[in-house]
């Protein structure tokens, strides 16, 4: 498929241009078969050592499946790509694949809790020594690279906090001392960003946020080139954690709206962040669109839409959410983002569920903080949903 084309025209397209479709349907199918049959051994043979083309058995490759990575993969701008069953399969796998006791990660405190589980709890007893530092503090970024860094993890925007990270500058340092850099793309979206051409080797995503975005179908996917593909590719396959053709297709479907979706959700967060900036019960908020939000000009080169995140603080803290959030008429409270609706919550009930009251702040996630992902409703009524609802605090 030709690269040169626009993100609509590959959201729609993309993937499905490749490959001859069953009885020629318009559609990718839902393959459910576990396996696929052969009337010769030599061509079995030659599929399952990948010398010819075709699919095995569903666990390591299914048609449908196949149909969604490629999408992701023209969206990405990626040589390959390769599925999991969810978001924390992709970074989890993707970790696990690159790394072997004795080796250094380096990343930031506040990334997506599950992950951050992973950096303090799962990889120090393999012998893997990890590095998190404050995420705006490039100096000590580039400092525990150059003390030592086999792969640098990055995540922009963060979650909840809504901080942005430079890519190109810290993809450079770590390129530097040989380092992979790993960056999760998953609020940005490949619409917002592209962090392969800003100089990470591999962009990973939470499938079941923005690119399904309708909270029907739970996906992870990694883009990167052929060879480091391959290697995510064999450890998944081996480890079983695969993406169910049923989801790829809901993805699939999600993500042919995917540019218009995202477009609409820029717009609408925009029109949010400004909104609560000037209430006067808000006391921060976070939104990369804003000229007052400490990563706006990076944000600015490396982002072509600054997203449908943000989060912000009410005076009064975690007391002031409970009484607010539930009188919210079109938002979902829930532990999800990136969907048509609106959904919203705070890091103890959402992103950093799994982390302590002392991890949260040792990350800097006030436990007053709300992560709100803005939908794509007409906007007059989510900013008249959210004045109903704070006018419980004055």
């Amino acid at each position: 498929m030709r690269t040169n084309i626009g993100k609509s025209t590959q959201s729609i397209w993309g993937g499905e241009q490749e490959h001859e479709l069953y009885e020629r349907s318009t559609q990718v199918p839902v393959v459910h078969s576990v396996s696929f049959a052969y009337k010769d051994i030599d061509t079995w043979h030659k599929v399952a050592l990948g010398e010819e083309p075709g699919h095995i058995y569903s666990r390591n490759t299914n048609p449908t499946v196949r149909a969604f990575e490629d999408k992701v993969k023209v969206l990405e701008g990626a040589q390959a790509a390769t599925s999991f069953s969810s978001g924390m399969a992709a970074i989890s796998n993707t970790l696990a694949t690159f790394l072997k006791p004795g080796d250094r990660v380096v990343s930031i405190k506040d990334s997506y809790g599950g992950t951050n589980v992973i950096f303090n709890e799962f990889l120090p007893p393999l012998g893997i020594e990890v590095a998190l530092c404050a995420t705006g503090d490039y100096e000590e970024l580039e400092t525990q690279i150059d003390k030592g860094c086999t792969l640098l993890y990055l995540e922009t925007p963060t979650n909840p906090t809504i901080k942005i990270v430079d890519i190109k500058r810290l993809s450079a340092k770590a390129h530097s001392v040989g380092a992979l850099v790993v960056v999760d793309n998953t609020f940005a979206t490949p619409i917002n960003q592209l962090p392969l051409e800003l100089g990470a080797d591999i962009v990973l995503h939470s499938a079941s946020k923005y690119l399904g975005g309708h909270a029907d179908a739970l996906g992870g996917v990694i883009c990167a080139s052929k060879e480091l593909v391959q290697q995510v590719y064999h450890y998944r396959e081996i480890n079983g954690a695969t993406l169910a053709p049923m989801d790829a297709y809901s993805l699939l479907r999600g993500m042919k709206t995917l540019k218009l979706r995202v477009e609409r959700q820029n717009d609408n967060a925009m029109a949010v962040a400004r909104y609560l900036e000037s209430h006067p019960m808000v006391e921060q908020v976070n939104y990369p669109g804003l000229e007052s939000h400490a990563g706006h000009d990076i944000a600015k080169q490396q982002m072509s839409g600054f997203g449908g995140m943000l989060s912000f603080s009410v005076h009064g803290g975690l007391d002031a959410i409970k009484k607010f959030l539930p009188r919210l008429n079109y938002a979902h409270m829930a532990a999800n983002l990136g969907c048509v609706e609106t959904v919203v919550g705070p890091p103890v009930t959402t992103s950093h569920v799994e982390c302590t009251a002392q991890e949260r702040a040792a990350a800097g996630i006030p436990e007053g903080l709300v992560r709100y992902s803005t939908g794509i409703e007409d906007i007059e009524d989510l900013i008249n949903d959210l004045e109903q609802a704070l006018s419980v605090l004055k």
